[in-house]
């Protein structure tokens, strides 16, 4: 399991107010200081060259100075007030949050507490409570705790339905249980996923990480992965099928490093590609289906460096290639079925110049012409 991402700060870690008197002084000073700057403003707009002498006060004048002292009292006590308002407010303020954060806490030690639970049933109810409590969080950094125990929870260590003992209704029984609870999590963090970023409850930009998980199912269909930092880094996609169909991948580091693609079928079909680095570098494409037919790469980039395909099928037919870099370096094909049929070459680049293997289908035209922004080895292309 990792460590707690890097790169967040917390966003407010106790209330720290200057003492009264030192506030007080330095709002006089500001107020003196905005005084005189529209004094001698205005002095210089008039155009004066000096001040009328005045040998005599008269009663008009006198009345007029008594005002302008009254006027001064006023505005001084006037920002003695505002001062102790604006304090008073912040220390509301505090208090209400520190007693958010108490409830959430307890709420947040239940909801963990049922996650650990022996009944299905419990742990579907804390996995919602724990949803629900990201959607309530009194702060951004509570919000990312309780997606945190979500995406270790998926982390845990998982026997898939291949691994399951021959016979063993109760083993097959216990797998289904925790399989739903599991594909639960995955279909909460989709849905929020799915938010527009402006939206209260949206979880984009927060952090994922799914590090060595194992996914034999799950559904990321229609989620935008716009911020933050998702890591699929040695997740095994063994089973079942895994879809991230129409996802959105446009800011950001998502990456799939080290991951296992030994069966099942894991979908990008018609995913976009616009932005941010979404890396599947030293993965190992062994068995089953991976399809990015009709997707997009016209942004990101999105690498395969020092990748094998070794088996099963990686699909990129249909997609369109109009920008940003997918990159092949080493990678090396020596088995698996991996095709590029129909796909739109209109910009960016595809650079397979460095593999090493059989070349996909699709890369090499009959007419040989090099195809926009693909870069292949010599050998390929003769």
């Amino acid at each position: 399991m990792r460590a707690h991402l890097p790169g967040r700060r917390a966003e407010r870690r106790g209330l720290r107010l200057w003492p009264v008197g030192t506030v007080l002084v330095l709002a006089f000073a500001a107020a003196i200081l905005v005084a005189a700057s529209v004094f001698y403003t205005g002095w210089d707009l008039l155009d004066a060259r000096g001040l009328k002498p005045e040998h005599r006060i008269d009663s008009k004048t006198l009345f007029d100075l008594v005002k302008l002292s009254f006027g001064v009292v006023a505005g001084a006590g006037a920002l003695v007030a505002l001062v102790v308002a604006y304090r008073r407010q912040r220390v509301d303020e505090d208090g209400a949050l520190r007693e958010a954060t108490r409830l959430h806490t307890e709420r947040f030690t239940t909801a963990v507490s049922q996650l650990g639970d022996e009944s299905a049933a419990v742990r579907l109810g804390g996995v919602h409570a724990l949803a629900g409590l990201a959607d309530d969080a009194p702060t951004r950094d509570l919000r990312q705790t309780c997606i945190d125990v979500l995406c270790a929870y998926l982390r845990l260590p998982y026997t898939t339905e291949v691994d399951l003992p021959a016979g063993d209704t109760e083993a097959r029984h216990a797998y289904l249980a925790l399989r739903e609870v599991r594909h639960t999590v995955i279909r909460l963090i989709r849905d929020h996923l799915r938010l527009p970023a402006e939206h209260p409850h949206s979880w984009q930009g927060h952090d994922f990480d799914f590090t060595g998980a194992a996914f034999d199912g799950g559904d990321f269909s229609g989620a935008t992965f716009s911020g933050g930092t998702v890591r699929f880094d040695d997740a095994t996609f063994s089973g079942g099928e895994v879809s991230f169909w129409g996802v959105t991948f446009s800011g950001g580091d998502v990456g799939f490093m080290g991951a296992t693609f030994s069966g099942g079928a894991v979908g990008f079909v018609g995913a976009t590609f616009s932005g941010g680095r979404v890396d599947f570098d030293l993965s190992t494409f062994s068995g089953g289906s991976v399809h990015f037919r009709n997707s997009t790469f016209s942004g990101s980039r999105v690498g395969f460096s020092q990748t094998t395909f070794t088996g099963g099928r990686v699909l990129f037919s249909g997609s369109t290639f109009s920008g940003g870099a997918v990159d092949f370096t080493r990678a090396a094909f020596s088995g698996a079925t991996v095709t590029f049929t129909s796909a739109v070459f209109s910009g960016g680049t595809v650079n397979l110049s460095a593999a090493i293997g059989e070349a996909p289908t699709g890369l090499v035209p009959p007419s040989g012409s090099p195809l926009v922004g693909v870069r292949l080895p010599p050998t390929w292309s003769t």
